[in-house]
């Protein structure tokens, strides 16, 4: 920080200097002078009050513009981390636990902000990819023509200098990329262009290989990945159980239909409620919150307006997924899949924790017309969403077993068996 971004009122009172005790009538430091005087330093005048204040709040603003910047990017980083894990069958519970400690978190504390987990963590990993991926270009292309140089003539000079080149531009690439990790793994450390030599006195210095261990241990220790996971596992277990029967029945409907309509009944009950237990498992952490249905109707009536405007957003957001079930994904478009889930039920997840913890600030139930409107406003959602798991079965690539994969409730998506 420059001093001319230091507020007036910030800087300590030390006797002797502007603005502390003894400071009027101090003579100057033996050959400073002005120092301790009205003056300031050797000559040069001092800042005015308001152009002081103009200053700091100048850096008062880039540093919020500069911090914006970097939350909307840890957003964006954290979205793509988190789409990619969707593609791996572990990181499906990764993604499902995240997702409910967003829920959770919102639902403690009642601010929309608190949902936003991880957002400068996820950036630091999507600076330090996003530089390992600019840099790696030069060697991408250069790759191209060593390999073409081998094709027409093997074993040749040209082959052999290229690769050669290859081989040493690898690994001062890999160099460069450790030594930009150890200096903060942040996108300016990539572009600095001394990172050897910096790399070579900080291994001279000594402490280097611990410093990154540690650091390194820290980092992922941070990250939680053993907490979420287990949360997701259990997150997906209770509702499986609440889901299991309705969608077995559902699932019969092509041979009896009465077993149809019972399931889809049932169905319809279960997720009116199946996504505030959710909500409440990961307020309380306790498995056995999934079978407190009592409490959530309870909770339901205290804020009956906000749960509906939550379940609707919720179903609303799970329907257009199921068009990606009329294909079989390649497994190289995962991704994107898991990009468009989390685009639609990530909002999902933070509008049912703001509607619990509204729940949570109030003592006695709304008027029974809010509560009957309320319930009336949610039955065409809850209609059109059975319907559209009841269709999914017959339009789906997997039939009946595509019933079982509700991205709405239990793995985002669950669709690892796609052709390569």
């Amino acid at each position: 920080m420059s001093v001319a971004t230091i507020d007036a009122r910030d800087e300590p009172s030390v006797p002797g200097l502007p603005g502390g005790p003894g400071a009027a009538g101090v003579p100057g430091v033996a050959g400073v002078p002005g120092v301790g005087g009205a003056a300031g330093v050797a000559g040069l005048p001092s800042m005015p009050p308001v152009e002081r204040r103009t200053a700091s709040w100048l850096g008062r603003g880039r540093a919020m513009v500069a911090s914006g910047a970097g939350w909307c990017f840890g957003i964006v980083s954290l979205f793509v981390g988190l789409a990619i894990l969707t593609s791996v069958p572990v990181g499906q519970f990764l993604v499902l636990g995240y997702l409910l400690e967003v829920a959770g978190r919102v639902a403690r504390t009642g601010r929309l902000r608190d949902g936003f987990i991880g957002v400068r963590a996820a950036g630091s990993l999507g600076g330090i990819a996003l530089g390992c991926a600019c840099l790696w270009l030069p060697l991408y292309f250069l790759s191209i023509f060593a390999e073409n140089a081998t094709i027409i003539d093997p074993g040749g000079r040209s082959a052999r200098r290229l690769n050669l080149a290859l081989g040493v531009l690898g690994l001062l690439y890999l160099l460069h990329v450790v030594a930009a990790c150890l200096r903060g793994g942040r996108l300016r450390d990539f572009l600095r262009p001394f990172n050897l030599l910096w790399l070579v006195r900080r291994v001279a210095r000594g402490g280097a290989y611990a410093e990154a261990r540690d650091g390194l241990w820290h980092f992922v220790a941070g990250l939680r990945l053993p907490y979420y996971f287990w949360r997701g596992l259990r997150g997906f277990l209770g509702a499986f159980l609440w889901l299991v029967v309705p969608l077995s029945l559902l699932g019969q409907g092509h041979e009896n239909p009465l077993l149809a309509v019972i399931g889809g009944l049932l169905l319809g009950v279960v997720v009116i409620w199946l996504p505030f237990l959710q909500v409440r498992f990961a307020r309380d952490d306790r498995l056995r919150a999934y079978g407190e249905l009592r409490a959530v109707r309870a909770d339901f009536a205290r804020a009956p307006l906000a749960f509906a405007v939550a379940l609707t957003v919720h179903l609303s957001s799970a329907v257009p997924l199921y068009l990606l079930k009329i294909e079989v994904i390649p497994r190289d478009l995962m991704f994107l899949e898991g990009l468009v889930f989390l685009l639609f039920m990530f909002p999902a997840r933070l509008l049912g924790g703001w509607a619990y913890a509204r729940s949570a600030r109030r003592d006695a139930p709304r008027h029974g017309l809010w509560r009957w409107a309320a319930r009336l406003a949610v039955l065409p959602v809850v209609a059109a969403y059975v319907l559209v798991v009841f269709a999914s079965q017959h339009v789906g690539w997997y039939g009946i077993s595509s019933l079982y994969e509700q991205h709405a409730f239990l793995l985002p998506v669950p669709f690892v068996t796609g052709p390569d």
